[in-house]
């Protein structure tokens, strides 16, 4: 089961990119072009939401099942864990960034849906997305999807 789970994390990965890109680009070009918020444009923002939720669902799976705990223990504690660069990424900046990119995504969309105009949701959205697509960027364990 839990190479099921980190192999569709690590899949699912390459979806959620695409989308929160999609959906930052499509927010700054529509804020900067002065267009309507439309249909479309309410369910790429969605999609985004949702892509990113289930990916922050698969990782809490994934976070549990590999059993980091027993890992610190094993290592003496988080001292040793916070020495070990692979480990302190894995165990604590990696998740900790991702966690927050989910959050600015759901408060970004959250926000959004209470503007009435289109100027000021293309605004937030494009504010709130790009920060997450920037932490997700930053923290995205490149050497293991090339």
């Amino acid at each position: 089961m839990l190479k099921m789970i980190q192999f569709l994390h690590s899949y699912w990965a390459y979806l959620v990119l695409v989308v929160l890109i999609l959906a930052t680009v499509n927010a700054l070009i529509k804020f900067f072009g002065d267009k309507e918020f439309d249909a479309k444009d309410f369910r790429i923002s969605l999609f985004a939401l949702i892509t990113m939720h289930i990916q922050l669902l698969l990782g809490i799976i994934l976070f549990f099942t590999k059993d980091y705990f027993t890992t610190i223990n094993e290592m003496g504690g988080m001292g040793e864990v916070m020495k070990n660069a692979v480990m302190r990424s894995n165990i604590i900046e990696h998740p900790l960034t991702m966690i927050i990119a989910v959050a600015l995504v759901t408060i970004g969309y959250s926000k959004h849906k209470k503007k009435l105009v289109s100027k000021p949701k293309f605004k937030i959205l494009a504010i709130f997305y790009t920060l997450a697509l920037v932490l997700v960027l930053a923290k995205i364990p490149w050497n293991l999807w090339f």
